[in-house]
C-alpha cells in the first residue's frame, strides 16, 4: 500500500460532517441527497461506517426491543477482560399444544474472531438486520426464520476488537496475557480442541498465530465451545450450519483446515453447497469467490499460480471450522472470506460495507434454502427414512379415517332408507 497510515485513518468513521448545501432563495427544485446510495441499506446510518463495540451493543439491544416477536439478545460468555460476548438469536417459534416440543434447528453466523477484520463484524450485523427487517414482508425470509433459529455473533473477539479501535488497527489476536509479558494475545481460530497443534508457534507468543500452551486456552474460544455444547446437551438444540466470516481473499472454505490430505466424509455435499454459495454471490454482485478446502485456502495463491507447491500462510490446526464440523457434528460448516483480494486487505473502505454485506446476505439466503430442500438435515443413519415412514403412516391413518367416515355415512343412509320403508308400509296398512 503506498500510504498505509492514510488507509488506516480512512477506515475509521469520520468525526466531522459535511455542511449541508442550502438552496438559494426563490429557486424551486426538488431536494436530492448528496449521498450516493447503492441500496436501501445505506439509508441506515449504522451501515455507512464501521462501528465500535460501544455502538454495536446498543444497536443489538435496539433490535431486540423493536422486534420482540422474533429477536432475542443473548450472551455467549465473558471475555478475558470481562466483557460480555453478545449475540442475537433470530427466529420464530410456532406454538402448537398438540405437538410435543422438538429440538430447534440452529445456524450460527460468527464474525470478528480476528480483531482487525472489521468487515466480518459489519457483515454479520448486516445479515442480521436484513433477516430481521424482512420478516413478515418476504415470504422466503419468513419461512427461513420459522424453520431455523439464527444466532448472530458480530464479534467473538470483543477485547481484541476494542483494542483495534483504540490502539492498533491491525491487531489480530485477543488480549490474553501469555508467559511473555510484552507479547499478549492468542489466536482464537487456532485455539479449538480438534487437531490443536501448538508446536509450530508454541515457543513464540509474539506470533500472530500463537495458539497458546493448550487447547481452549483462549478464553473466548472456550466460551463459544461451552455455550454450543450446553445448547446441544441441555436445550435440545441441533446445529445444522456454521458460517464463520473472515477477511480477506474472497473464498468459500470448507473443512478441513488442519490438513490438506484429510478429506471430510461429506466432501461432495460440502462442495455442492459451497459452489452454490459462490454462485449466489456471483449472481448478486458479479464478484468471484473461489471454493476449496480451508487447508488449500491457506496456501499462498500467487505461489500456486507460479506452479509451486506453495507455503502455508498460517497454521491450520485448532480452527473453529474443524471443531464445529467434527466435534459438534455440524454437517455444513464453512469459513467465508469476504472482500477483497488484496488491494485493501484488512483495511477495506467503509463504502464496501453494504456491497459486501449484500453478498454475504445472498449467500446466507442460499444456505438456508439449501437446508430446507432436504439436502442436509436428514441423517446418514436412516433417521430420514424413519421420518418418511412416520409421514406415510400418518397419511395411511388419514385415509383409513376417511374410509371409516364414508362407511359410517353409508350405514347411516341404509338405516335411514330402512326407516323410510317401514314408515311407508305402516301407512299402507
Amino acid at each position: 500500500m503506498p500510504d498505509l497510515a492514510r488507509t488506516i485513518y480512512q477506515s475509521y468513521p469520520s468525526i466531522t460532517f459535511e455542511a449541508p448545501q442550502l438552496p438559494e432563495r426563490h429557486t424551486e427544485h426538488s431536494f436530492t441527497s448528496s449521498v450516493r446510495t447503492a441500496s436501501g441499506a445505506t439509508d441506515n446510518i449504522f451501515f455507512r461506517d464501521y462501528q465500535p463495540l460501544s455502538v454495536i451493543v446498543p444497536w443489538m439491544r435496539l433490535m431486540a426491543s423493536m422486534f420482540t416477536t422474533h429477536v432475542t439478545m443473548i450472551n455467549i460468555g465473558v471475555s478475558y477482560e470481562g466483557r460480555d460476548i453478545p449475540a442475537l438469536r433470530v427466529g420464530v417459534h410456532p406454538t402448537n399444544s398438540q405437538k410435543p416440543a422438538e429440538g430447534r434447528k440452529t445456524i450460527i453466523v460468527n464474525g470478528g474472531s480476528h480483531a482487525r477484520e472489521w468487515i466480518s463484524t459489519a457483515s454479520v450485523t448486516y445479515i442480521a438486520w436484513s433477516l430481521i427487517t424482512s420478516y413478515g414482508k418476504s415470504p422466503a425470509i419468513t419461512k427461513l426464520l420459522q424453520e431455523f433459529d439464527w444466532v448472530f455473533i458480530p464479534t467473538l473477539n470483543v477485547d481484541g476488537y476494542v483494542y483495534s479501535w483504540e490502539s492498533d488497527r491491525l491487531w489480530r489476536k485477543n488480549r490474553q496475557q501469555t508467559h511473555l509479558r510484552f507479547c499478549r494475545g492468542l489466536d482464537l481460530d487456532r485455539s479449538f480442541g480438534y487437531k490443536w497443534d501448538g508446536r509450530s508457534f508454541q515457543s513464540n507468543p509474539c506470533s500472530e498465530s500463537y495458539p497458546g500452551d493448550a487447547p481452549f486456552q483462549a478464553v473466548e474460544a472456550h466460551r463459544l465451545a461451552e455455550w454450543a455444547r450446553r445448547e446441544v446437551e441441555t436445550d435440545n438444540v441441533t446445529f445444522v450450519g456454521f458460517l464463520d466470516l473472515h477477511s480477506y481473499s474472497q473464498q468459500v472454505l470448507y473443512p478441513y483446515s488442519y490438513s490438506c490430505e484429510a478429506a471430510p466424509p461429506t466432501l461432495e455435499n460440502l462442495e455442492e453447497l459451497g459452489m452454490g454459495l459462490a454462485k449466489a454471490i456471483r449472481i448478486s454482485s458479479g464478484e468471484f469467490y473461489t471454493v476449496t478446502s480451508a487447508c488449500e485456502g491457506s496456501v499462498g495463491v500467487a505461489q500456486r499460480r507460479r506452479g509451486g507447491a506453495g507455503a502455508r500462510m498460517e497454521s491450520g490446526g485448532g480452527s473453529a471450522l474443524d471443531w464445529f464440523y467434527h466435534e459438534l457434528k455440524v454437517r455444513y460448516a464453512y469459513q467465508l472470506k469476504l472482500r477483497d483480494t488484496g488491494a485493501y486487505g484488512f483495511l477495506l473502505p467503509g463504502e464496501d460495507i453494504v456491497p459486501t454485506g449484500e453478498e454475504a446476505f445472498n449467500a446466507v439466503k442460499y444456505f438456508g434454502d439449501f437446508l430446507m430442500g432436504n439436502k442436509g438435515i436428514e441423517s446418514l443413519d436412516g433417521e430420514g427414512e424413519g421420518e418418511g415412514a412416520a409421514e406415510a403412516e400418518a397419511e395411511v391413518a388419514v385415509v383409513e379415517e376417511e374410509d371409516e367416515a364414508v362407511g359410517d355415512e353409508s350405514e347411516a343412509e341404509s338405516e335411514a332408507e330402512e326407516d323410510e320403508g317401514w314408515e311407508l308400509r305402516r301407512r299402507r296398512r
